[in-house]
């Protein structure tokens, strides 16, 4: 069942939680539950992120990577039976308020922040290593020279097993790559991007860093991978949005004549199964030979449960296709590449 993360030593559940409404839209007591959920069905990729979740009132930042720390602490042995991954690149503080724009700094992929901030990732975890430590996003005033030379340098001392990079354009990931081979630094082994069937979420990630991910061998995380919620098949078009923070979101996005023809392709592969439109779109995910696991968040262990089938379930060729085709995109001439 665990599948590699790319050509890397990395071997994850074929889903992995995300933590970003830990402390937001779930409180402690209820995102322990949620781990606690997870790792009992065998789960053992935890992502998380410095900022999250600093949009929301009250939260500077590092609220996530707390929880995580303390359910680690309550938990004694559970350290070993996960991999943790998280990220460096936004501005901390509240509403990002000690980034460049402050004399905190608090925020980039320099060398400087990159080791302060991940000193600071550690001692919030309770961890003394990080799995995957992902470039949340691209940093234009910075060499990518520089940003992967400070990453060596943490992997040298232990503190960071892998490097990932996160919301990475195709030719910025090759740059990456290109740099650490020239200049013999630690080269990025996974990829996390916005990633799931709904249109045109897809296109956007197979144009390109989809063929990027299976030449070079790099291990897919995608986030977002039910598109908000809108997969989950709690949206309809002849029916009122649900009670949700991301309501209005939702809509502006995915309300297309085409994505209501990919959710009722997704509806009628699930019923053939006994699932739900939800785990129907993640085993889609799963069936992309490059995809290691999506991240999935919940705000109480019931969402999780409802979503923790889908590591079992098998589409069969005919359905795969049946949804790749629904969900096809006009290709450009760059795309016809064989």
């Amino acid at each position: 069942m665990y599948r590699q993360a790319g050509t890397s030593g990395l071997f994850t559940y074929p889903l992995a939680l995300g933590t970003m409404q830990f402390g937001w839209t779930a409180d402690e007591a209820t995102s322990f539950a949620i781990l606690d959920r997870y790792v009992e069905a065998g789960g053992n990729f935890i992502d998380t992120a410095d900022i999250y979740s600093n949009w929301a009132p009250g939260n500077p930042g590092g609220v996530a990577e707390r929880v995580v720390g303390r359910w680690l602490a309550a938990n004694p042995g559970a350290r070993e039976r996960v991999l943790i991954s998280t990220k460096v690149r936004g501005p901390m503080g509240e509403e990002g308020r000690r980034g460049r724009n402050s004399p905190y700094q608090e925020e980039g992929l320099g060398r400087g922040w990159i080791l302060r901030a991940a000193e600071a990732s550690l001692e919030r975890l309770n961890t003394d290593w990080i799995d995957i430590y992902w470039m949340h996003w691209v940093d234009n005033r910075v060499p990518i020279e520089e940003s992967l030379a400070a990453m060596t340098e943490l992997v040298q001392r232990g503190l960071v097993r892998y490097v990932g990079v996160s919301n990475f354009s195709a030719w910025r990931t090759m740059q990456a790559l290109w740099a650490a081979d020239r200049r013999g630094l630690v080269a990025p082994v996974a990829l996390q991007p916005h990633y799931s069937i709904a249109d045109p979420v897809r296109a956007h990630f197979e144009r390109e860093l989809a063929r990027v991910a299976e030449t070079y061998g790099l291990g897919v995380f995608p986030y977002s991978p039910l598109a908000g919620g809108f997969l989950t098949g709690k949206y309809r078009p002849d029916a009122p949005a649900p009670d949700s923070v991301r309501a209005e979101g939702i809509r502006r996005r995915f309300f297309s004549e085409k994505n209501w023809r990919i959710l009722a392709a997704l509806d009628e592969v699930a019923a053939a199964h006994g699932a739900t439109p939800a785990q129907a779109a993640l085993a889609w995910l799963l069936s992309r030979p490059y995809v290691a696991a999506p991240i999935v968040g919940a705000n109480t262990p019931e969402q999780l449960a409802e979503l923790l089938p889908a590591a079992e379930l098998e589409l069969t060729p005919e359905e795969v296709a049946r949804l790749d085709e629904v969900s096809d995109w006009e290709r450009w001439r760059t795309e016809l590449e064989v």
